[in-house]
């Protein structure tokens, strides 16, 4: 039994000294009553052993743990001892000297914790089932077999607890909250207030020390998503891939001549049964069945070869045209272990989410260039094309999550200096004032007195605003979602319809332009009444009305506001039960991964985003 340094632990050691004076024989239970009475037991699991008290108390002093493959457990350390505290310093993970099987099944989690795309090591473990935890629990097993009550003995008892302990804590958290702090890679999601709210040690105390079916409770604690899930059992899926394919290396596939058009029906490319092998390999084409008389080796590029080449590139963010270029070569010879890191990517990014963004309304998928929807069941409602901020330059949109609270009709598009300087000023230099007006755009004052008399020269120095009237020509369309953020950006219509025809779609400020507004406005704004039905409601007459009318800049305010997560996943599980990957568009899997490699302790302070999108400069 520990005694702190309280009134209590005064009075405790009242009891000790007496206790000392009587002999040790009946101290034990009197010690543990008076200590019950001033700190009762919080812990629900049923009580456990005492004896290793001191030896606990003395390792959860320190911020490290000697021994274990992250040693600094310091992030940890406070929920550690709380952990300890609420059970009386009882050891946790053994009974009579051995594992209890909560710990055990505690360990089989740990090494396959890539399964769960984190890494074993972060856990003392590995996918070989070797690991740290093997020499710990051969001494537990020679402690329990010669009796052996010496210091060291106990203390190895108690390290191996304390080490449970650790590793257990790392490995629900990082499954609940993720690993690191979204804000420290410039992303807007509170991961720090997720974490805070998040019990551990009542967890662990209360749920799984002693637990029947550990891995039950482990799940109820990660992302209850559809699509988590779905990523997760692709994962498994691509794990498999990457291992066969690590065991019976493939040579890349062959690049096409250079000039070479892309290869279409009936053309030549040399290495098409490699091609079919590899389309095979993911299910992109048919398997071969050995012996139903039917099976034939694919040597020339036919009409089959063109269909299975269009299925991967719909599957991998490719014109979906089937016919075979150097891009979708590039792709096919893309490991699958890059794609186990992709799903791995996106299994923490799902896990960043606050729990009432985990299944969203909006979900915006910005390396996909797709919008999703879903009705408040969780249905998806409808998908739509977008177009994501620009890769060059500082236009890159972040990832982050918000409310949706307004819809704003015909707006105005106040253009800021930069792009006055940068866009509108050469425009006007080559074809003169009036640009301006052919393109519906108005120079006013800072009170709001429209300008008619101004030079270029007025326009370079920005002595004047600059403002796009609401209409067909604005850049902002005829309706704009707001879902007020640091980086001022939100979603709205656009008159560049072209846009939707290209495959990569990055071509905007850094705001998320929709493909079929109208259609958004109607569900959110008929979803919003309290009766979709009533008369005077939102229908698609009165949205187009608002679209086209004359009322300009009419802010229509939600009732119900509704959850937008602006993501930025790179492999996706698709409705159509397949998974789909993208290019790392901004490179934020890459600065992910590059935070992940310096391993713990990983960045989980609170901290400001610093935005590299410019508030009024986005579109």
């Amino acid at each position: 039994m520990k005694f702190r340094a309280t009134a209590v632990g005064s009075a405790v050691s009242v009891v000790v000294i007496s206790c000392a004076l009587l002999g040790m024989s009946g101290c034990k239970g009197g010690v543990r009553g008076l200590r019950a009475r001033f700190h009762p037991r919080k812990a629900k699991s049923p009580p456990n052993t005492t004896d290793f008290a001191g030896n606990v108390e003395r390792l959860v002093a320190a911020p490290t743990l000697t021994g274990l493959r992250w040693e600094n457990y310091a992030e940890d350390r406070a929920a550690v001892v709380k952990f300890y505290d609420d059970r009386d310093d009882e050891l946790a993970w053994t009974r009579d000297g051995r594992p209890t099987g909560a710990a055990m099944a505690l360990l089989q989690l740990f090494q396959d914790a890539a399964k769960k795309g984190l890494n074993p090591e972060d856990y003392d473990a590995d996918d070989a089932g070797v690991g740290r935890w093997t020499g710990r629990l051969k001494r537990l097993d020679t402690i329990a077999r010669t009796k052996d009550d010496s210091e060291a003995a106990q203390d190895a008892v108690a390290r191996f607890d304390v080490a449970v302990t650790i590793s257990a804590m790392r490995y629900v958290e990082d499954l609940h909250v993720g690993r690191i702090n979204p804000q420290s890679l410039n992303f807007d999601i509170d991961t720090p207030e997720k974490r805070a709210a998040f019990d551990v040690p009542a967890l662990l105390n209360d749920q799984v020390v002693d637990a029947v079916d550990v891995p039950s409770v482990i799940e109820s604690i990660e992302p209850q998503s559809p699509i988590y899930k779905a990523a997760e059992q692709s994962l498994a899926t691509y794990r498999v891939l990457a291992m066969e394919q690590s065991a019976a290396p493939l040579p890349a596939l062959p690049a096409l001549p250079s000039g070479t058009k892309p290869v279409g029906v009936g053309g030549w490319y040399a290495a098409v049964p490699q091609l079919w092998a590899r389309l095979q390999f993911e299910g992109d084409a048919p398997a071969t069945v050995v012996g139903d008389g039917t099976a034939k080796a694919t040597v020339s590029y036919d009409a089959g070869v063109a269909a299975a080449v269009k299925r991967y590139q719909t599957r991998h963010g490719l014109q979906p045209d089937g016919r075979l270029g150097q891009a979708t070569i590039d792709s096919l010879n893309v490991p699958m272990s890059v794609r186990v890191q992709q799903l791995d990517d996106a299994l923490e990014r799902w896990r960043w989410l606050p729990d009432n963004y985990v299944q969203p309304r909006v979900l915006v998928n910005l390396p996909e260039f797709m919008l999703r929807a879903y009705e408040p069941d969780h249905t998806l409602a409808f998908k739509m094309e977008v177009v994501d901020g620009q890769a060059k330059g500082n236009h890159a949109t972040p990832m982050f999550v918000r409310l949706m609270r307004y819809v704003v009709f015909r707006p105005y598009w106040n253009l800021p200096p930069s792009i006055i300087k940068k866009e509108i000023v050469p425009h006007v230099m080559r074809k003169g004032l009036g640009y301006l007006a052919a393109n519906d755009y108005q120079v006013y004052k800072a009170d709001g007195t429209v300008v008619t008399n101004f030079t270029v020269h007025d326009l370079e120095h920005l002595r004047y605003n600059v403002r796009q009237m609401p209409g067909d020509k604005n850049a902002l369309g005829l309706v704009k979602f707001l879902f007020p953020n640091e980086y001022d950006v939100y979603m709205h219509s656009t008159p560049e319809l072209m846009l939707f025809g290209l495959t990569r779609r990055d071509k905007s400020h850094g705001c998320i332009r929709l493909q079929h507004a109208d259609q958004m406005a109607l569900w959110v704004l008929h979803g919003d009444q309290s009766d979709p039905d009533a008369e005077n409601g939102w229908d698609a007459d009165k949205v187009d009305v608002a679209m086209n009318g004359d009322l300009n800049n009419r802010t229509v305010n939600l009732k119900t506001p509704l959850p937008v997560v602006v993501g930025y996943f790179t492999a996706m599980p698709d409705e159509d039960g397949t998974t789909h990957f993208f290019d790392d568009l901004y490179g934020y899997d890459k600065d992910l991964e590059a935070a992940l490699a310096k391993g713990r302790p990983y960045e989980r302070a609170e901290m400001k985003v610093n935005p590299t999108l410019v508030p009024g400069e986005t579109e």
